[in-house]
């Protein structure tokens, strides 16, 4: 049974810089990976309040709670798609089976080929975010994350990693693929932190 969070703020309104395009447009780095329901894991790991990781097969992930949100998604691209309809785990969900340890501030988002993502704590553990597996009541297509991909839709969409494997609970902050490539560590649209340069004192790592 999905359990549907509370409506979501007024969707008319978009971030600076924004625009909504037709259609739906897929942007994503390297080439969709093959799901191989057999072997394929997800992984919490890092500084777990046990100190141990925890690993799921497929159908365990699969059979978690879901949770259903209705969110809009903003590139740093500048196009914006409003109202899409995301079910799956929430963050909230994977942190009470596998909860960090207290003084975790940050998480690292992996994905396949090595691809990763940071976001604060604070950021990963609100309602909205979730690891989707359906969007619009459809499993997610392969080019848009299939099987599973984080929505973190208060920050920009490249935090909201695709192909997602693993989370990885930081002490300490570090950047993740595209933040090491010169974009914004924390992504808020409606400061348009698009780029590192723009980054004020404690915005980013040490």
């Amino acid at each position: 049974m999905v359990e549907r969070s509370e409506p979501p703020r007024e969707e008319t309104r978009l971030p600076p810089g924004q625009y909504v395009p037709r259609g739906r447009p897929v942007i994503h780095y390297g080439r969709v990976p093959t799901f191989r329901p057999a072997t394929w894991q997800f992984q919490v790991m890092g500084a777990t309040a046990s100190g141990e990781p925890r690993s799921f097969t497929w159908q365990q992930f699969s059979e978690l709670p879901r949770t259903a949100v209705i969110a809009d998604f903003h590139c740093v691209t500048k196009f914006s798609i409003m109202g899409n309809e995301w079910s799956g785990v929430s963050a909230a969900t994977l942190m009470e089976l596998v909860p960090p340890a207290p003084d975790v501030r940050h998480v690292m988002i992996w994905a396949e080929y090595g691809y990763s993502a940071n976001v604060r704590m604070s950021d990963f553990a609100r309602p909205h975010t979730l690891f989707a597996l359906e969007l619009d009541d459809k499993p997610i297509a392969p080019e848009r994350g299939f099987p599973v991909r984080v929505v973190v839709p208060h920050l920009y969409a490249w935090k909201s990693v695709k192909w997602v494997r693993a989370i990885e609970y930081l002490v300490e902050d570090r950047r993740g693929f595209w933040e090491e490539r010169g974009y914004h560590n924390i992504a808020d649209p409606w400061r348009e932190q698009r780029y590192s340069y723009q980054e004020e004192p404690g915005e980013g790592p040490p």
